[in-house]
């Protein structure tokens, strides 16, 4: 009988996420982005990381913003809310960050090429953009079978997708719904594996519904029960997006100086994140109306 793939957190991104690695995460867009995760890298203090993601929203600006990040390959880093990622910006200006720049469309095709074990897909989109003008991993090229004009799109293979789900059980049969994003094909085009959860739950809970489950448990390599783990953003049916975290942040991070005492009083310390956010505030975003999906059936 398998053992369980429970860990903590800490444990988890030590022995999944070495420096250098390249990180698929925030692959979900706007929702389920693993800043438990991230808040735990940044502890680690991990260098040299490569980012992959379509939209990271501040997930990336604070890895940036601790000094793990060299090179980001996303189609767009910021903060949704606001607008400008302060320390993503500077690490650009400042040529300390390496940029690879993606449409939402070609980063997807990227990874579906890893996901399928192919160096790369064709596709349309980019044609009439400028990203084909020094872009390392787009080539236009002409289709063998019509001579349609296109371009390629190489393969990403990530060495390690985090991501962070409604369930799981502890060998990581994995729930998740709401915008699934990049999220599976990230998960298959990648080496490793690891899901941070809301709630941790018996085998037969994800049984009974197969369609939701993310990929099978023999692809992931650890599972972190971390409930609030993708606080600010939203968790479908477990919690809204805290809007007001999103500001905060813009003000208190314009700045290195401003930056880096941002990340001692959320990341660093003793004090546990959830403690710090407080009971009272993390109240006023849990899921007040409930929206229940149409049931199926799986009777034969």
């Amino acid at each position: 009988m398998s053992s369980s793939k429970q860990m903590t957190m800490a444990e988890a991104v030590d022995r999944l996420i070495p420096d250098g690695s390249v990180v698929a995460a925030s692959t979900c867009l706007e929702t389920l982005i693993p800043f438990a995760a991230g808040r735990e890298i940044i502890r680690q203090r991990k260098k040299g990381l490569t980012l992959v993601g379509p939209i990271s929203d501040i997930f990336f600006d604070q890895i940036v913003g601790a000094g793990c990040a060299r090179k980001i390959q996303a189609a767009w880093v910021g903060n949704v809310i606001t607008g400008t990622a302060y320390h993503f910006r500077r690490a650009v200006e400042n040529r300390t960050v390496e940029i690879e720049d993606h449409s939402n469309l070609t980063l997807a095709m990227a990874l579906k090429a890893g996901a399928l074990g192919v160096p790369y897909l064709p596709v349309r989109t980019a044609l009439g953009s400028d990203l084909l003008r020094s872009h390392p991993s787009m080539r236009r090229v002409s289709c063998p079978f019509t001579g349609m004009s296109l371009v390629a799109v190489a393969a990403i293979r990530p060495d390690v997708a985090v991501v962070h789900v409604q369930r799981s059980d502890d060998m990581g049969n994995a729930l998740f719904w709401g915008n699934l994003g990049v999220t599976r094909d990230a998960c298959l085009a990648s080496r490793r594996v690891l899901v941070t959860t809301e709630e941790i739950v018996a085998a037969d809970r994800i049984t009974r519904d197969p369609n939701r489950v993310l990929i099978p448990g023999f692809k992931v390599d650890a599972v972190v029960h971390a409930p609030w783990g993708g606080h600010p953003s939203p968790v479908p049916g477990y919690y809204n997006r805290d809007h007001r975290m999103f500001l905060e942040y813009r003000e208190e991070n314009r700045d290195p100086e401003s930056g880096r005492a941002w990340r001692m009083r959320w990341i660093e310390g003793n004090q546990p994140y959830v403690q710090r956010v407080g009971t009272d505030r993390l109240e006023t975003l849990k899921i007040r109306h409930s929206l229940l999906s149409e049931p199926v059936e799986y009777g034969y």
